[in-house]
Parts: C-alpha cells; sequence; structure tokens
C-alpha cells in the first residue's frame, strides 16, 4: 500500500533538506519513493516554486500531470507547465475518489503559506522507526493521506498519460 504524505517545514529550504534525507534512506533499502515533489516558498514571494523529484520517477510514479493539478488546486500554480483548465474540474473527481478532498486541499493551502516549504511523497514499505529517526530534530508538520492499493492505481489511471 502506498502513503501519499506532505511533510511542511517551517522555512523555505526545509523540503529540499528532507528531500536529502529521504534519498538517502531510500538508498538503504529503508523506504521507497515512488513519486515525489517540492514546493518551496521564499519570504518575499507572491507564489511558490514547485519541482518534481525527477530522480525518483519511473514505474509507479504519478508524473507532472497528477503534480500539475495538485498544485494548480492548492496553490493556483500550475507545476511544469500542466494546464489547469476545463477539463481540470473532471480530473478533480478522480482525486476526491482517492481521498484528495477539499478539506485536503484547504489544509494544505492554509499550512503552506510564504516563509515554508512542503515536501510531497508517494512512498512504500518505509522501516518507520529508522525513517522516524533520521528526521529526529526537523522542525515539520506530517500531513498523510493514506492510500489503498485501489486508491493508488485509480490515481495512476486517472494521470496516465494517453
Amino acid at each position: 500500500m502506498a502513503t501519499l504524505s506532505v511533510w511542511k517545514f517551517e522555512d523555505a529550504t526545509g523540503a529540499e533538506e528532507a528531500e536529502r534525507t529521504l534519498l538517502s534512506l531510500q538508498t538503504q533499502g529503508l523506504i521507497e519513493v515512488r513519486d515525489a515533489a517540492v514546493v518551496s516558498w521564499a519570504p518575499e514571494a507572491k507564489k511558490p516554486k514547485t519541482r518534481q523529484l525527477h530522480n525518483v520517477t519511473g514505474a509507479g510514479a504519478l508524473g507532472g500531470a497528477f503534480w500539475g493539478l495538485l498544485f494548480g488546486l492548492i496553490f493556483f500554480v500550475p507545476l511544469l507547465g500542466a494546464a489547469v483548465g476545463a477539463a481540470a474540474g473532471a480530473t478533480a473527481g478522480a482525486l476526491t475518489d482517492v481521498g484528495i478532498d477539499d478539506s485536503f486541499i484547504n489544509g494544505v493551502r492554509d499550512k503552506v503559506t510564504p516563509g515554508t516549504s512542503a515536501l510531497f511523497v508517494m512512498t512504500t514499505g518505509g522501516v518507520l522507526d529508522k525513517v522516524t529517526e533520521a528526521f529526529s530534530g526537523s522542525k515539520m508538520e506530517l500531513i498523510q493521506t493514506n492510500l489503498s492499493h485501489e486508491e493508488e492505481e485509480a490515481l495512476r489511471a486517472a494521470f496516465a498519460p494517453e
């Protein structure tokens, strides 16, 4: 079963530091990162910068269309040039089917603000005590949405390239 997690950090660089830690844990075989994206929001910026972690994409990755839609809904900013337009309404319905609803969107929008950052990551198979230990001392807040196998497949189907 995959877990889609949002980790919010109290500064604009915290998510990038967490990204390095997470990828190190993956190298050690302590967690499998299926896909991820980073949001960093400088204190003076009107909108955040977003990027997908290309070094973890591949089999099982959701891809730019998913992240673009999700970030477009949360921050009104598409990732990687993905258009969030008329077709987004139907696709947004697919997000609701997997637990990414208005409550999730609004919760993230309210917490990830100028001067903060966030790591959005889909993982499987984490050795929880080792992952927790690696992040001890980090100033972060974890917002987590657990995805069942069916929900994970529904997300993948909704954002599969045609």
